[in-house]
């Protein structure tokens, strides 16, 4: 069996075992499996407005698994995605509302920028102390997140004095659209989409098409013999790092100045920068697989809010069904593994 057909194979079945077990436990449970799916489809597809809404909720799942998915592929495990998606938030959200009158052609961009030169920041502290001092980013990551957290709140309380929310960005920095809302009955989808998509790009030609990249895989493979070939590999790992937290810094740019548009002191943390590591795993660490796995993980975690008005299935049931389905895309592995087992036992007899 190909590789290739592996790799197409075991996110299906993870996806089709993680329905299953979770049909079960609405059975057990005294619920209609059959209702609850029904429920949980037209809570993705029922109409244009569900529709403008799940990929509303994708697109910062899109910019975090690639976040993840680019830090894995040069052999680091950026755990900070949360923390540098709430910089970024902030970052975009403060530039939006500090320049009044500005133009459009200048005002988002300068927001998008600061997001991502603020997730870049985040990144580049963990990156520079795995490469000078050896510390596991793993650790400095976590840490960071909770800075990240309570940095930001103190920093909305102070530019609101001392309110909980830095009020409305200007609609020069927005991120909204007429013509996107009009056509999905006034759903809250922006242009952000198409941004997340060009990321993809990015990230794309980033690894495939530049030395930059190869240089990138390379120490990710092995330090010593890309030390040994020449390369930099101190430099290299910062440089991961920076370019990971400014693909999370863009996710919180999404939330900041197309889905909200302010930026509001956080009881906790959002939850989307720790699932992108689960839709990076979904999704191979590929680029394109990280579309595949932001569009499961955004469909489920919108179209799940259905199911207790629809089917009158309780919330605590949808998030263990909504769970469930995530531990078998995160236990890939083992079915890749089964996969690969039962073809080279067919292929010895």
């Amino acid at each position: 069996m190909s590789k290739r057909l592996v790799n197409i194979l075991v996110p299906l079945i993870s996806v089709i075992l993680g329905l299953i077990v979770g049909a079960l436990v609405m059975i057990f449970s005294g619920y209609d499996p059959v209702a609850g799916y029904t429920a949980l489809w037209n809570g993705i597809f029922g109409d244009m407005y569900t529709i403008g809404e799940t990929i509303r909720q994708i697109t910062p799942y899109i910019l975090a698994g690639l976040a993840v998915a680019f830090a894995f592929r040069t052999g680091l495990f950026n755990i900070g995605v949360e923390g540098q998606l709430i910089v970024g938030w902030f970052a975009a959200a403060y530039v939006g509302i500090a320049f009044e009158g500005a133009s459009k052609f200048v005002h988002l961009p300068l927001a998008l920028i600061a997001a991502a030169l603020a997730g870049a920041l985040w990144g580049f502290i963990p990156g520079l102390l795995k490469a000078k001092f050896k510390v596991h980013e793993v650790i400095v990551t976590i840490m960071m997140n909770y800075v990240a957290l309570h940095t930001t709140n103190a920093l909305v309380k102070t530019v609101s004095d001392g309110g909980d929310n830095t009020g409305k960005i200007f609609p020069s920095a927005s991120l909204r659209s007429e013509f996107l809302e009009n056509m999905t009955d006034f759903s809250r989808l922006h242009l952000g989409i198409f941004i997340a998509l060009a990321m993809v790009a990015v990230m794309w030609f980033i690894l495939e098409k530049t030395t930059r990249g190869f240089e990138l895989k390379a120490v990710g493979l092995n330090h010593h013999a890309s030390d040994y070939a020449g390369m930099n590999v101190d430099k290299n790992i910062i440089l991961a790092m920076v370019i990971s937290g400014a693909f999370a810094g863009l996710g919180g740019a999404m939330e900041a100045l197309g889905t909200f548009e302010y930026a509001s002191v956080k009881g906790g943390f959002t939850g989307i920068g720790f699932d992108g590591i689960a839709v990076a795993l979904l999704g191979a660490n590929t680029p394109l697989g990280v579309i595949f796995g932001a569009t499961l993980f955004g469909s489920l975690k919108y179209g799940a809010l259905n199911m207790p008005n629809e089917a009158g299935i309780p919330v605590e049931i949808v998030s263990i069904v909504i769970a469930i389905i995530i531990f078998f895309v995160a236990s890939g592995y083992v079915i890749r593994l089964f996969i690969e087992r039962l073809s080279k036992n067919k292929e010895a007899k």
